[in-house]
């Protein structure tokens, strides 16, 4: 009815979640950043950065690696996430959900394949473990990882200490002249509770001297290998491991469905632009002639004879 207008609730971006996906992202971007940092310091440090080919003459794995492609994926995330919610920007938006869901469907490939191919998995990991054992001492990052692992998983090599044959330091051929000819690590060795200060050549000699039987060996250091550790310390922590991935994997759908949320609020908002201009020149097509006709009919006003 004339006098009386329609109210109707336009579309609009929610502030909730769309800072909500920002501050997240910040987060995300920042620890990505600092990871990224920490990793390319770790580099510069062993000169890495002046010498790229040493990216390729290590035999095993640096762990820095994992601290630079983890911080790069996770910056390139952030920036895209925080940049894409803050201004309002749909190809951010997808594009941090599309990369999003990428890395989520990996995940979950990668999980349904160790879980299917078990046997093929434990001898890749051998071979990995064994891989770095040949390259223990060529790395400084790697030797420490490969200590905390046998400290922690209570072993030594990937199927026991024979392994330690693969390495040049402490293989037991009589061309060997290492001090640590026919040895161990110290991380292979049973710690005694009393020790204040870590004997660090409690290996030397160890697997040379210990030849009356498995028994006594176990005395001195770890005989069972890292892989059967791994593996055990995974079915012992099962449901830990699960909910940790569970947890990430919600956290990746949540992310994915807010960029969604916001990118459909943003089409929402742009179409109800697009069709009130839309409008408003169908108005003034309409309009224009009307008032032409009007004012044509009207006339110039002559003024009455005297």
């Amino acid at each position: 009815m004339p006098g009386k207008h329609q109210h109707f609730q336009e579309p609009e971006v929610g502030c909730c979640g769309k800072y909500f996906l920002f501050g997240f992202n910040i987060v995300f971007w920042v620890l990505g950043a600092l990871f990224l940092a920490v990793g390319l310091w770790a580099w510069s440090e062993k000169g890495v950065l002046s010498n790229i080919s040493a990216l390729t003459d290590l035999g095993g794995l640096d762990p820095v690696w994992l601290f630079v492609v983890v911080g790069g994926i996770m910056s390139v995330l952030g920036f895209a996430g925080c940049i894409g919610a803050l201004r309002e920007n749909t190809f951010l938006l997808k594009f941090f959900s599309v990369f999003l869901g990428l890395i989520f469907f990996l995940e979950l490939a990668t999980g349904i394949l160790a879980f299917v191919f078990k046997d093929w998995i434990r001898d890749q990991l051998n071979l990995f473990i064994n891989n770095n054992v040949k390259a223990y001492r060529d790395d400084i990052d790697l030797q420490n990882l490969i200590d905390f692992a046998q400290e922690y998983w209570s072993c030594c090599g990937a199927r026991g200490p024979n392994d330690w044959n693969l390495n040049i330091y402490f293989n037991c051929t009589d061309l060997n002249p290492s001090r640590e000819r026919c040895g161990v690590p110290f991380s292979c060795c049973v710690r005694d509770p009393a020790e204040d200060v870590l004997n660090t050549q409690c290996g030397y000699d160890v697997r040379l001297k210990l030849v009356r039987g498995e028994l006594e060996q176990q005395g001195f250091i770890h005989t069972k290998g890292c892989v059967g550790q791994f593996e055990k310390w995974l079915q012992d922590n099962l449901i830990v491991v699960a909910g940790v991935f569970v947890g990430i994997a919600l956290l990746q759908i949540f992310g994915i469905c807010l960029a969604q949320n916001l990118v459909s609020d943003i089409k929402a908002v742009k179409a109800n632009w697009s069709n009130y201009s839309n409008k408003q020149i169908l108005e003034n097509q309409w309009l224009q002639p009307s008032i032409l006709k009007v004012l044509s009919a009207a006339g110039p006003r002559q003024s009455s004879p005297p």
